[in-house]
């Protein structure tokens, strides 16, 4: 069973940043995509940000421009920096994570942006 432990999350004012952290229990090189979505109060869960084989990264349009996603092979840790954070980015962000069985979520950090 893999496990995620996201970090990173707070309260921030708008124009802020922030970088979440994934770590999994086990070597990223088996998922076949690696990504971040987020939960806002009353809304659907979404995809912010994935990376996927070969490195290829998918933003969605509201924080394209603001957001990096990235991995770190060697600490097993996949990474969301934010910058320019704005109130509509507050949410849950959950990490997510996809190997050839399975589809793997972490328990969420909670991301707060005020004006």
């Amino acid at each position: 069973q893999v496990q995620l432990v996201e970090s990173g999350g707070g309260s921030v004012q708008a124009g802020g940043s922030l970088r979440l952290s994934c770590i999994t229990s086990t070597s990223i090189y088996r998922f076949i995509t690696m990504g971040w979505y987020r939960q806002a109060p009353g809304k659907s869960r979404e995809l912010v940000a994935q990376i996927a084989a070969g490195d290829e990264q998918t933003y969605s349009d509201s924080v394209k421009g603001r957001f990096t996603i990235s991995t770190d092979n060697a600490k097993n840790t996949m990474y969301l920096q934010m910058n320019s954070l704005k109130p509509e980015d507050t949410a849950v962000y959950y990490c997510r994570v996809i190997d050839v069985s399975m589809i793997h979520w972490g328990q969420g950090t909670q991301v707060t942006v005020f004006s």
